[in-house]
């Protein structure tokens, strides 16, 4: 008798181990529903099935995802090796390149330099993996990613906001026009991000800590309008160090404007994503780790 003919023999179907794959890297049914392009109905009884099969719990209800059990992260281990190897048998037999995507989130001061030349390194090291980067306000970023539209994210977020997977202090400066300085002017202008954007309340509760009079004369939701209107002298403005540009000048410390040390760098993926996604989050560790260094 051949192990396939032996009654206790249990064969996983590839289509029960993609939908639990699916759910652990969205963190919800419904959203690993829409990948899938099913109904959550239709995913829960697949997951119901492959429970059985397994003869264990594979999935339970976190604070904010859903999450592997024990059992679950022994199984996934083994699903994504199952799919990876069909992908790979059936690339060898359409000639079809098959690739990983990897959906990517970043602050727009992190779109440039030190971090895409090592996005762009990463893709030339594991060109089956296909990157898309999005940039944008951490709030926005932050809502993505909850919606499972994301698979790794920085955010900027004060400190323990929230939980993540790694944290780096967020370096902030007071910078004015290098040109055309508003610093002596009263009441002081400021340009700031819309309501509920990074910095923008923390700058306001600095300036009324020391009784300095203040109003807004520039908004903006793009990190580039921002830094614009300070270097045009529109007004000061708190920027992380990485995005000071040589329109800046940094005020000094004896100017007597407080310190906005709140703030961090937080990374977030969920417990259960693909192995690729791990090493992408070490890669940007190093970035961050140096850049924190700096």
């Amino acid at each position: 008798m051949s192990d396939s003919d032996k009654p206790n023999t249990r064969l996983f179907d590839l289509d029960l181990l993609r939908a639990i794959v699916t759910v652990a890297d969205c963190g919800s049914f419904t959203t690993a529903a829409a990948r899938l392009h099913s109904t959550q109905s239709t995913v829960s009884q697949k997951i119901r099935r492959l429970e059985e099969m397994a003869g264990h719990r594979l999935l339970e209800r976190g604070n904010r995802d859903v999450l592997p059990t024990d059992a679950g992260d022994t199984l996934l281990g083994y699903a994504r090796r199952l799919l990876a190897l069909n992908d790979e048998m059936v690339e060898a037999l359409s000639g079809a390149t098959v690739a990983l995507t990897v959906r990517i989130g970043v602050p727009d001061d992190f779109a440039t330099g030190r971090t895409t030349e090592q996005l762009a390194a990463f893709n030339r090291r594991y060109p089956q993996v296909k990157l898309e980067v999005t940039s944008g306000l951490s709030r926005d970023l932050s809502a993505s990613y909850d919606r499972g539209e994301l698979d790794l994210v920085l955010l900027k977020q004060r400190q323990n906001a929230r939980e993540a997977v790694a944290c780096w202090p967020e370096k902030t400066r007071w910078v004015d026009s290098a040109k055309n300085a508003c610093i002596e002017l009263d009441p002081l202008p400021i340009v700031t991000f819309p309501p509920r954007g990074v910095y923008r309340d923390e700058m306001i509760a600095a300036l009324e800590s020391i009784g300095r009079r203040w109003h807004i004369s520039f908004t903006s939701s793009s990190l580039s309008g921002i830094q614009s209107a300070i270097a045009d002298g529109m007004g000061i403005g708190l920027l992380p160090q990485r995005a000071v540009t040589a329109g800046h000048a940094v005020l000094a410390k004896n100017i007597g404007l407080p310190s906005v040390d709140v703030f961090e760098v937080a990374m977030l993926h969920r417990p259960a994503v693909d192995p690729m996604v791990k090493e992408l989050a070490r890669v940007l560790s190093k970035v961050l780790a140096q850049d924190t260094r700096a």
